[in-house]
């Protein structure tokens, strides 16, 4: 008997060796996820069967010897309703995953007050989900273990409270996108092994703390769109293991920290729009030796780019726009072997010649905007310059250039975004546009073109033959930029492919009719042909330009009506003919109903109800 038992169980010691024998979910724990379930609704319903373990449920993980739930996993899962109290059953339970659903409310104030239930939680995970109230501080009273807290992109409420001193092993902290006003608590600050600090979009508000760079830990430090004030604490300099620094739209003043150049890991490095100044040459870029990304857009930086800052041979995307900066581009900037993205517009840069000789050798550049500099100089026209092989986006508006349309510019066969407005350019629209295969946005207004409506824009491929959908890869940029330099539209896009298909010519001096050809630009989001000499009736083909969102004809000599044909455009929503002699009825359906007075104003011989003027 004795033998046979001793044999029984070896070989079920050897069936579990090569099958992993795992107990079965625990009683308490099970009952708990149900109830959980019951509080939530989900589409598709989770895959949480009573008649399958609950170990083997969407999401849990168990574990194998007790059988206990220690993994709760269930992000982007469309859970709708609020969480259970019951989940504070889950005593060993280390991982709390909801994040990026539609769960809402306060968080249970038994939830909060007994989450010393949860003692060997390591992550709580609740972003990107619409909880209101305040962020509850007592995760820290009893749970020793916790290492990542994420409460970032609710609703959140009320100031950050203290208690999170308590979580002595916290490595990340993030409750951006909340409404919190208020400062950091100070008991965060003894919070040592802390790596990430994430409060960004809030309304924290005062100076910074330099207690806060006690954190010798700390390698992400993001508080960028809140309303902090004053300057940069020197004791920045503290932080020898930081890697990104994101501080921007706030609003800071004084001069960068000399200190901040201690930081010899960067990575990233953004404090664009704030209230900065001072000479960006005291700063040692050189010291960066990982550095990737910065941006010191939008301050009130004066004197030269620094020549330190071309050491950096990492820099992949530099933004200095809208400062004080003058000089010139300096021939170090062609030595950067990454650099993809560089905008410097709006800041008083000459010698436009020498700087696109230069900038023509960044082999990997692919953005660059130069809008608002060199004013009234001549563009450089120079058949026989090579280089820009990979650029895409070229910004070279609102710098009152002279001269014509450049010939080198149709060597730019990857070229999608083309900025030539508000300068004083001159001659015809040339034909080679139509050469440029990925173009869809072309900016040439405000400038002296003159001639008849260029035929050959409507050879444009991408205007009339593709659709940019079908064509332009889905790129992140690696900073946002602003496209359009006037002060009207200030768009600022993240990705390229997500601008509009554009064709601006207005503000020219073109003259004549305006095709019936015209509708061959299918593909255009944005037609605008204002404030020129255009005559004639307005092309009924226009209709055949399904995708068009925005029309501007206004301040020219159009006569006639306004076809009929155009209440078929069901995207428009801006449109005008302000300021022409055209005559008869406004039409009234489709989009014409939402279009103001103001859109028909100066045509005394319009008639219809959005003018209050009877058609007789």
């Amino acid at each position: 008997m004795y033998l046979m038992t001793k044999l029984k169980i070896t070989l079920i010691s050897i069936a579990c060796f090569i099958h992993t024998c795992h107990a079965t979910c625990n009683a308490v724990d099970r009952k708990s996820l149900s109830s959980f379930n019951l509080s939530l609704s989900s589409s598709p319903p989770l895959d949480w069967s009573l008649t399958v373990d609950c170990c083997n449920w969407e999401g849990i993980s168990c574990d194998a010897s007790t059988g206990r739930v220690t993994k709760l996993s269930l992000p982007s899962r469309g859970l709708v309703g609020i969480i259970s109290p019951s989940i504070l059953n889950l005593t060993s339970l280390t991982q709390l995953n909801l994040s990026h659903n539609s769960l809402s409310g306060p968080l249970p104030a038994r939830f909060s007050k007994s989450l010393n239930q949860l003692q060997n939680l390591e992550t709580f995970d609740v972003n990107n989900n619409k909880f209101t109230g305040p962020i509850p501080s007592g995760i820290c009273n009893s749970s020793p273990s916790i290492k990542w807290l994420d409460f970032s992109n609710n609703d959140f409420t009320g100031l950050i409270p203290t208690g999170f001193g308590k979580c002595k092993k916290l490595i990340s902290l993030r409750a951006g996108f909340n409404n919190l006003p208020g400062s950091v608590p100070g008991d965060i600050y003894g919070l040592l092994p802390l790596e990430e600090l994430y409060l960004p979009g809030n309304r924290l508000s005062g100076p910074i703390n330099p207690s806060l760079f006690n954190l010798r830990n700390l390698k992400s430090l993001v508080l960028f769109n809140n309303e902090l004030t004053g300057p940069i604490p020197e004791e920045i300099g503290r932080l020898f293991n930081l890697e990104q620094l994101e501080l921007h739209v706030n609003h800071l003043n004084g001069t960068i920290p000399n200190s901040l150049s201690n930081c010899t890991k960067l990575t990233i490095l953004i404090l664009r729009v704030n209230l900065l100044g001072g000479e960006l040459s005291s700063l040692n870029f050189s010291r960066f030796v990982k550095l990737k990304t910065v941006d010191f857009g939008n301050n009130f930086f004066t004197g030269n780019l620094p020549r330190t800052l071309f050491l950096c041979k990492t820099l992949v995307a530099a933004r200095f726009a809208t400062n004080k900066l003058s000089g010139e581009v300096v021939p170090e900037t062609a030595s950067l072997p990454l650099l993809s993205f560089l905008t410097l517009s709006n800041n008083s840069l000459t010698n436009i010649t020498s700087a696109i000789r230069i900038l023509s050798g960044c082999k990997k550049l692919r953005t660059l905007t130069l809008a608002k500099n060199f004013y009234g100089e001549a563009l450089l026209d120079d058949d026989h310059l090579v280089g820009f092989h990979n650029i895409q986006l070229l910004g070279l508006g609102g710098c009152n250039f002279t001269g014509r349309i450049p010939m080198w510019v149709s060597k730019l066969k990857k070229i999608e975004v083309l900025d030539l407005s508000f300068n004083f350019l001159t001659g015809f629209v040339p034909g080679w546009f139509k050469s440029l295969p990925n173009l869809f946005y072309l900016d040439l207004q405000y400038n002296l073109l003159t001639g008849s409506f260029p035929m050959e824009l409507l050879k444009i491929r991408l205007f009339s033959a593709k659709s940019k959908s079908d064509e332009i890869k889905d790129t992140p940029l690696e900073l946002p930029v602003l496209v359009k330099p006037d002060n009207n539209t200030n768009l600022i896009y993240n990705n390229i492919a997500l601008l509009p298909t554009t064709l601006y010519l207005g503000n020219n001096n073109i003259s004549g009719p305006i095709p019936t050809k015209i509708g061959r630009l299918k593909y255009v989001e944005i037609l605008e042909l204002s404030k020129s000499n255009y005559s004639g009736e307005i092309p009924g083909t226009i209709s055949n330009i399904t995708n068009l969102e925005s029309l501007d004809l206004s301040e020219n000599d159009l006569t006639g009506q306004i076809p009929k044909s155009l209440e078929n455009l069901r995207f428009l929503s801006k449109f005008s003919v302000a300021n022409n002699d055209l005559e008869g009825p406004i039409p009234t359906g489709g989009q014409f109903t939402t279009f103001p007075s103001s859109s028909f104003k100066g045509n005394p011989k319009l008639c219809g109800p959005v003018l209050n003027r009877t058609c007789v």
